[in-house]
């Protein structure tokens, strides 16, 4: 319980309960004081009553804290009745909640599952992964209803963790809509970079292109927006929308935020080989008389080679080799006249 002392003089001590339901305070001079009694999870709220206390003595109020709450209760029957409410909605949407993480605990399993499974068993483990997602949505949907106006810091987890469970089904647009609201009642990086990348899903999703080109545009605010409340999160954010983007086959829309992530952190093998990939991707050819010439956009090799040398052992140095050598080949041409047994296309007559 809160105990307020005011003095006379106005000079006030805010005081707490033990577990024993005991409060102290030394060094009082004489005088009347008011004392202000306040529990709120248990219905005791702004109950005062004044004491003569006596100076250079040991002084005691006693209180009966239960005898008090029923006394309010039975003044404000509809105020015991709203509290009583809270209480039931806070516990049923704490156990929405619970349950909503469990099934994502579950997904983590079946994710760690598919990684390892032969190709005629990924499906069936796919679909309960959607079926568990759908289920957590739903879970985390009747959480939001019973959160109070107030309590911005649950609405934001909740939100959250329904843009997650939304992005888990494929439906990045209600993911979108989920970390939006989640972001207005608590703006943090996690949202915005989460965000980020169901924006980028939902470009990759769409056939319009001007719609495709927004989305892209959105995710990339929202990366700056993470990157402000947390420069840590920049090339993560950034690399996401990079990675959705070339997966699409979208290279050149992906060349940009790898360059910025390279920009930020030169040091990032993996950016560096994305960055090579993305430009092989926009590699364009023409014919001239019998010979194919290809149209290498600039800084494709020193890509690949700048992941070899920042980790010349590391997961991506082999494939970036690789590429390299293509590159080597390709940067002479190629002879399309009939008797080339290396040429893909012949020369007709």
């Amino acid at each position: 319980v809160s105990v307020q002392l005011k003095g006379e003089n106005g000079q006030t001590f805010n005081l707490k309960t033990d577990k024993n339901g005991k409060f102290s305070q030394i060094g009082l001079s004489g005088g009347v004081y008011t004392f202000t009694l306040n529990a709120p999870a248990t219905g005791l709220s702004n109950f005062t009553e004044q004491h003569q206390l006596q100076g250079d003595q040991d002084n005691e109020v006693d209180f009966n804290f239960k005898a008090i709450i029923a006394q309010q209760a039975a003044a404000h029957p509809e105020e015991e009745e709203k509290q009583k409410q809270a209480q039931n909605n806070f516990k049923v949407m704490k156990q929405h909640v619970d349950d909503g993480i469990a099934k994502f605990t579950e997904i983590n399993t079946l994710q760690t599952q598919i990684h390892a499974a032969s190709a005629d068993q990924k499906s069936a483990l796919q679909a309960q992964v959607k079926t568990d997602a759908t289920a957590a949505a739903q879970d985390f949907q009747q959480a939001e209803t019973m959160v109070g106006e107030k309590d911005t810091k649950n609405h934001a987890i909740i939100l959250a963790n329904l843009g997650q469970a939304y992005s888990m089904t494929g439906q990045y647009d209600q993911a979108v809509a989920a970390y939006q609201k989640a972001a207005t009642f608590n703006p943090e990086a996690p949202t915005y970079l989460n965000m980020s990348l169901a924006q980028v899903n939902l470009a990759a999703q769409t056939t319009d292109p001007a719609a495709a080109s927004k989305d892209v545009s959105d995710a990339g605010a929202s990366c700056d927006k993470a990157s402000a409340l947390d420069p840590t999160s920049t090339t993560k954010c950034w690399k996401n929308i990079a990675i959705v983007l070339t997966n699409k086959g979208d290279f050149k829309d992906a060349v940009a935020p790898l360059q910025k992530v390279t920009q930020v952190d030169p040091k990032d093998a993996q950016a560096w080989y994305l960055l090579g990939t993305a430009d092989v991707g926009l590699i364009d050819s023409k014919q001239e008389g019998d010979k194919m010439t290809y149209i290498i956009p600039p800084g494709t090799a020193d890509a690949f080679q700048k992941c070899i040398d920042i980790d010349p052992n590391g997961p991506y140095a082999v494939q970036a080799k690789q590429n390299l050598d293509a590159l080597s080949q390709m940067s002479g041409g190629q002879n399309t006249s009939e008797g080339d047994t290396g040429s893909k296309k012949k020369k007709k007559h």
